[in-house]
């Protein structure tokens, strides 16, 4: 698929651990620093540790799951698939997270790693109240807000479900 020059989708592998949990700490500030506090990026910052920890968890039990945009030898962009963690929604699949990095914004790749981990197959997701932007690409991929909504610390979020 067509993405900006240079770009590599592709499946993860175990050695992206470490470069997924600061991509992940970066992608969340530049998305929610007007919608959040600072102290919850300080938070996720002095927590690096554990997250890699956890990447390293994850892609040991299913690697495939999780595909990233990779340009040089970075890591700008990543999603991940699973099952649907919702017992009400029918659907097989749930988009997890699906980031980007900010200045890679506007160059498909957000397409091309939805494209890459779900094609156009039915899923949900949820997107945080007030991310306009994210709100927009998931309706333009055929999302739309369900009506159910979740709060927890970081604020309230909405469902987009898309059918077939």
């Amino acid at each position: 698929m067509m993405v900006a020059a240079g770009v590599t989708i592709r499946a993860t592998v175990a050695d992206d651990a470490e470069a997924l949990a600061r991509l992940q700490v970066d992608v969340w500030e530049e998305a929610y620093a007007n919608l959040m506090p600072a102290t919850v990026f300080d938070e996720r910052r002095a927590t690096i540790a554990e997250r890699i920890d956890r990447w390293r968890r994850i892609l040991a039990e299913a690697p495939s799951r999780t595909t990233v945009a990779e340009f040089s030898a970075g890591l700008i962009g990543f999603a991940s698939v699973g099952p649907p963690r919702a017992g009400d929604v029918n659907v097989d699949e749930e988009l997890w997270p699906l980031y980007v990095r900010a200045s890679w914004s506007g160059k498909r790749l957000g397409h091309g790693l939805l494209m890459a981990a779900l094609a156009d197959h039915p899923a949900y997701l949820w997107v945080l109240r007030g991310n306009d932007r994210a709100i927009a690409f998931y309706r333009k991929h055929g999302f739309a807000e369900d009506g159910v909504t979740r709060t927890d610390e970081y604020g309230t979020e909405l469902r987009m479900v898309r059918h077939s």
